[in-house]
């Protein structure tokens, strides 16, 4: 079992705290595991008794009745509200499967999971906490009907030290592994390459794609499809709805809407199975509309997407370093900066503009600096931002971590990924 602590520490720090606990995330990255595994461990040796955390797993056949909201909140109520004395915990794993249902004995009125979990709130000796792995079906709502009053707790894939932690051994050969093969947490007891190919696109074919097909009725699975590789292909590379509708047309020789492509693009970014990178221009402090950047949430998924033809070192690093800065809960935009040197303004990119609240740093990604020319020109942009925020370069071409002669700070990857090195 591989401790997922700064998730626990969350969940740990929320309880009792009068909201509905959300855990979401991409399916099979260890929401269920974390919650009826870890949470429930730490919650027995906290002294509780099994009899006072209700577990419910909603994918069960002998908890299918349970995703009626009506007959799920009765239940509870029966354990909760006869023992007011005694504390309670509940915990739902894929709170998403649950159905909208009429209540006919009130009114004929619809009644869903909310609802029941508003009503439930109610009790002062129940703690709730939720799995799901839908941000359509759950962010959004939770916004509207619970007002405020819910903790959302993102969980990702295994970062690298995760994985690292499950895996040992050589740590270069390791991180290799983990940019070929991503932080699903199966694959870290997976040892044979085919059985981990297998798993990744199995997972694509059996559940990723029925998943968003299903819950979003798509007609055109085979569009699903093509945009899934055209991002795959292109990721670290700016894009649009109109350039992906563009480039499927020539593909497919067959006009393809740009709004249907960007209706899909949010059912997947709604999935989890990827995320926007937002454009944003440091000097003006704004945001542009398009174009913006997109990334996989795990590579293994991206790569098995390409049947592992397309490795690209260095987009595929891009994509490590900014799923790791959003798992430790940073905001991440992608930076655009004016160079009015010369007789022309040219727009310079700067990888990241990361925030953590009244804090910032500019992160750029290179994978080697063999020339000066390359290390002017990653260096550049960084220079272009003409202030005092931390500016910081992340590189797999070095030894160890180092400030050079213009306060750039210079980071090795593997230092970065397993916070050995300092960023804020």
């Amino acid at each position: 079992m591989i401790k997922r602590d700064s998730y626990l520490n969350r969940i740990v720090k929320s309880m009792w705290n009068g909201e509905v606990k959300v855990i979401t995330g991409i399916r099979r990255c260890g929401k269920s595991v974390l919650l009826f595994d870890l949470f429930y461990d730490y919650l027995l040796r906290q002294g509780n008794s099994e009899e006072q955390i209700i577990r419910i797993e909603l994918d069960q056949r002998k908890n299918y009745k349970f995703r009626n909201p009506i007959t799920l909140c009765e239940y509870v109520e029966s354990i909760v509200g006869s023992r007011r004395d005694k504390r309670f915990y509940l915990l739902i794993d894929e709170v998403q499967l649950t159905v909208k249902v009429v209540d006919r004995k009130n009114g004929g009125i619809e009644v869903t999971v909310y609802d029941m979990l508003n009503e439930l709130r109610a009790y002062d000796n129940l703690d709730v906490y939720v799995t799901g792995s839908n941000s359509k079906g759950l962010s959004k709502d939770i916004a509207t009907e619970f007002r405020g009053r819910a903790t959302q707790i993102r969980v990702f894939p295994f970062s690298f030290a995760e994985y690292y932690s499950a895996v040992g051994g050589d740590d270069r050969r390791a991180l290799g592994e983990y940019m070929l093969y991503g932080g699903l947490p199966k694959i870290a007891l997976l040892s044979d390459d085919r059985e981990k190919k297998a798993y990744l696109s199995g997972l694509f074919e059996e559940l990723y794609i029925k998943d968003v097909v299903e819950r979003n009725r798509i007609e055109r699975e085979d569009l699903l499809n093509d945009i899934l590789d055209y991002i795959a292909s292109q990721i670290g590379s700016l894009t649009n709805p109109t350039n992906i509708a563009d480039a499927l047309t020539s593909i497919r020789k067959e006009k393809v809407n740009s709004a249907l492509v960007s209706s899909y693009l949010k059912h997947i970014s709604d999935s989890f199975l990827i995320e926007e990178a937002r454009r944003y221009d440091v000097k003006g402090k704004t945001y542009f509309k398009y174009p913006n950047k997109y990334y996989y949430t795990d590579l293994g998924l991206r790569n098995a997407r390409l049947n592992y033809r397309q490795f690209d070192p260095g987009h595929i690093m891009e994509n490590v370093i900014y799923n790791e800065l959003i798992r430790r809960g940073y905001s991440v935009d992608v930076g655009v900066v004016a160079d009015r040197s010369g007789n022309c303004n040219v727009q310079k990119e700067i990888d990241f503009v990361v925030n953590d609240a009244d804090r910032r740093i500019y992160v750029q990604s290179a994978l080697r600096m063999e020339s000066e020319e390359k290390t002017q020109t990653e260096l550049q942009s960084l220079l272009l931002a003409k202030d005092f925020f931390k500016k910081i370069v992340i590189r797999n071409d070095v030894p160890h971590s180092y400030y050079d002669e213009k306060g750039i700070f210079h980071v090795n990857l593997i230092d970065f990924l397993l916070e050995k090195a300092d960023l804020f």
